[in-house]
């Protein structure tokens, strides 16, 4: 199955720009007014659809990878803050407050982006690790 590693990876990467790409488009329209689209049936429907692509890549991705591409914890670290991103990111499309919903998107935005650092180095440190190692 290795054989098929790079075909496989590219479409986790793929999923993972539509993912954050679908997230900032529906952050948008629910700061802009248009909560009923954005949380309408055909985005919340494809948000799940591309989620179950990405995921379905990642365990794929998993279970090719040499058991030695773990030994730095980077992904440990970053199935967490995948977990800390989801519940950020509910928050930011879900919460009552405007302010929350504020916040909320900017720490998910950023924890994105950690992740994708994190991806990136293949260590837990991600874009932080010039400067603290």
């Amino acid at each position: 199955m290795i054989e098929f590693y790079p075909q496989i990876k590219w479409v986790h990467v793929a999923a993972v720009i539509v993912s954050g790409l679908l997230f900032l488009l529906r952050s948008i329209l629910m700061h802009t007014g248009r909560q009923r689209i954005a949380l309408a049936g055909p985005l919340r429907y494809l948000s799940w659809t591309i989620d179950t692509v990405l995921l379905t890549a990642a365990f794929m991705l998993l279970s090719i990878l040499p058991g030695a591409f773990f030994a730095n914890g980077w992904l440990v670290v970053k199935l967490i803050l995948v977990v800390v991103y989801i519940c950020l990111a509910t928050l930011a499309l879900r919460s009552p407050s405007v302010v929350r919903r504020r916040w909320a998107f900017v720490a998910a935005f950023a924890v994105f982006l950690y992740i994708i650092s994190i991806a990136r180095a293949h260590h837990p440190l991600g874009v932080f690790m010039p400067w603290l190692l």
